[in-house]
């Protein structure tokens, strides 16, 4: 039984959303590094809208086969393998002298932001593999 028999796309979209997140987090992190560096500008990584029309069915990017022997993806799971989020420049509503966009107050309020949505995302996970666990043991 696929997977998706089991789960429908929660822990594919969940997995994709962590993996987003992690990305997410490595931007925000450059962006507190660089708070000082004259002329820089804060970028951010936008998926949230491209993960909505994936699950919609509005995605257009199907993952390509790279070798025979591997099995095309298909439906959901085939549109959220194909996004990947795009990187906007975020700078912040006043930029200093040195032309540096970076709001530490506003960076440090995104990390905690993706911070939270990357644990919530782990419970869930966690959720639904302790649940096929309790199915496989009996209910026990």
């Amino acid at each position: 039984m696929p997977i998706d028999g089991i789960f429908g796309t929660t822990v594919d979209l969940v997995s994709k959303s962590l993996d987003l997140r992690a990305k997410n987090q490595n931007h925000i992190s450059a962006n507190l590094a660089n708070a000082e560096t004259p002329g820089y500008i804060p970028k951010t990584l936008s998926f949230e809208g491209e993960l909505k029309g994936a699950l919609k069915g509005k995605g257009n990017a199907t993952p390509a086969v790279t070798h025979p022997r591997h099995i095309p993806l298909k439906g959901k799971a085939a549109n959220l393998e194909g996004v990947q989020g795009e990187v906007v420049e975020t700078p912040a509503a006043t930029i200093g002298r040195d032309g540096n966009g970076v709001e530490l107050e506003n960076e440090m309020s995104k990390m905690m932001e993706n911070q939270i949505m990357y644990n919530a995302s782990v419970q869930i996970l966690g959720k639904k593999f302790e649940g096929l666990k309790q199915a496989i043991k009996g209910g026990m």
